[in-house]
């Protein structure tokens, strides 16, 4: 896979367009593009699949470790790879390179391209921008300019060339129009923009215009991939929420089960009842924006209270964590958790975890580990016992969250599977053996009695 990552020395720069549009611009060619996205958004990677047209895979070195990336790679092969660097080329956790852009770019051996965008200066950009590249196995290999005018793309061009010694590819100019609205927890999510396929068709025509696309292409070095290998197949049903509501999953996740498993999604908003299912699995997303018409689909509620109570297996992250509690911000959910959702003015938990399992859940036994990420605004406060001791990858911060009811496992922590694979076959083998597990208990139980 020939692979390029667009990066920028910080967030705000515009990098995000510019790799929709260049993905787009490749897919205009018809060429075969993958997309991915270093770190771990959920709402970066939809707008890249809608540029893509396939689903695009999150690359962390905390979540998935080096061979999970390559794994994660593998599991969305394209003759070309299109990846979104997160935050600044440099900016890894804490105080360090971990985990950065360019700590993954030097590591798999791929070449990047620097997004600058001056704002209040001019030729004091070549010093910044010659500062990076020539940073120790940067491998940066381009600069496209963002938010310039032609005339002022040109000076800086050449002064850009002359002392940095890197191609200029090109500029994209300022458009008010080419602009992707955003909330508290990152961008409005594509399904709720109509316009998102409209500015992405635009970027695309403006970066054909004055971007050297096959500049670009030249740059792109190639990886080998290999065909991943997917677990075995398990005779196990799994049902998704998936709606305005609920969509923050990693593609992994959801790759991960539909090719072990058999997959349905529903809507929480919309349909009845949950289907049918071995598993049910509540991931993030914005229930607080939804809460009125999540609350009043009763009979969905019920049907997931009636799944609970009869020992179901129900995994919920984040919003879904949010949905299992008895209300938010005073609207009725579903419940089996005695707890009250709240939104709050700031954001809450932002960042990696690392979790230990206090006792044995869905993911694992007691004393098992496990890598994750929260970002939040919300707060919930549960009398019941934590399953999760939670600490941060650096530094004394902890906490603990998790709780569960039965078969019910539910936190604000989300868990990439493929980095956490020893979890995934875990909670898998638990549905399969569920009646042995069951029947093994009733006899228990009667010898006690005896």
């Amino acid at each position: 896979m020939k692979t390029i990552l667009i990066t920028a020395p910080s967030s705000n720069t515009g990098k995000t367009l510019i790799t929709l549009g260049l993905i787009r611009a490749l897919k205009n060619r018809r060429l075969d593009v993958s997309p991915f996205k270093t770190g771990p958004d959920f709402i970066d990677t939809k707008y890249l699949e809608l540029a893509g047209g396939k689903r695009a895979g999150n690359l962390d070195l905390h979540m998935l470790g080096e061979e999970g990336i390559r794994a994660a790679l593998s599991m969305n092969p394209g003759d070309y790879g299109v990846i979104e660097g997160a935050m600044g080329y440099f900016d890894g956790i804490y105080n360090s390179f971990e985990n950065s852009s360019y700590d993954i770019c030097k590591r798999l051996g791929i070449n990047s391209i620097l997004v600058y965008r001056p704002q209040g200066e001019m030729f004091s950009a070549i010093p910044k921008i010659k500062g990076m590249v020539d940073f120790p196995n940067s491998n940066i290999k381009g600069v496209i300019l963002n938010r310039v005018r032609r005339d002022i793309y040109l000076l800086l061009k050449e002064k850009i060339e002359e002392y940095v010694e890197i191609k200029v590819l090109g500029y994209v100019e300022e458009d008010k129009d080419l602009e992707i609205d955003s909330r508290h927890l990152g961008l409005i999510q594509p399904m709720e923009n109509r316009n998102g396929q409209i500015i992405i068709d635009k970027i695309a025509s403006k970066i054909e215009e004055t971007v050297d696309i096959d500049g670009l292409i030249h740059i792109m070095k190639d990886i080998v991939v290999e065909e991943y290998q997917y677990p075995k197949k398990r005779n196990i049903k799994v049902a998704i929420a998936y709606d305005e509501a609920f969509s923050f999953y990693y593609n992994e996740n959801l790759q991960l089960l539909e090719n072990t498993c058999q997959v349905e999604y529903f809507s929480p908003l919309r349909d009845r009842e949950v289907p049918k299912c071995d598993l049910l699995y509540l991931g993030g997303g914005y229930p607080e924006l939804y809460k009125k018409g999540l609350s009043q689909n009763t009979t969905m509620l019920d049907s997931i209270r009636n799944m609970a109570e009869a020992g179901g297996y129900i995994y919920g992250e984040g919003g879904g964590f949010m949905y299992l509690v008895e209300d938010i911000e005073g609207f009725p959910m579903v419940g089996i958790l005695k707890g009250r959702a709240s939104m709050k003015d700031k954001v809450q938990r932002f960042g990696y975890v690392n979790i230990h399992l206090l006792k044995d859940t869905l993911l694992g036994k007691r004393g098992d580990c496990l890598r994750g990420k929260e970002f939040r605004r919300s707060s919930i406060k549960i009398g019941d016992r934590a399953s999760y001791d939670i600490k941060k990858p650096k530094g004394s911060l902890s906490w603990q969250c998790g709780f569960t009811y039965k078969n019910v496992l539910a936190a604000y922590p989300h868990i990439n599977f493929l980095g956490n694979m020893k979890a995934f076959n875990y909670l898998l083998d638990r549905i399969e053996n569920k009646d042995k597990e069951e029947n093994h208990v009733y006899k228990k139980s009667n010898g006690n009695r005896e």
